[in-house]
C-alpha cells in the first residue's frame, strides 16, 4: 500500500551546523535523521518530525 497523503515539509530552515551530539542547532534532526529524510516515506518523516518536536522541548 502506499502513502498517498501530502509530502511532509523539512523541518530545515537553513541554519545547518551539528552540535557535540550530532544534532543539527536548526532544524534538530540527528545526522542520521538529515542523510536518511531524502528516501524516507511521509510516515518516517513524520517519525522524524515527531522526534524534532521533542528535542526542540528539551532544548
Amino acid at each position: 500500500m502506499s502513502d498517498v497523503s501530502p509530502p511532509v515539509k523539512s523541518p530545515c530552515i537553513e541554519v545547518c551546523a551539528l552540535n557535540d551530539h550530532d544534532v543539527c542547532i536548526g532544524c534538530y534532526r540527528t545526522a542520521n535523521e538529515i542523510i536518511e529524510w531524502f528516501s524516507a516515506d511521509n510516515g518516517r518523516k513524520r517519525a522524524i518530525v515527531s522526534a524534532v518536536a521533542e528535542r526542540r522541548v528539551q532544548k
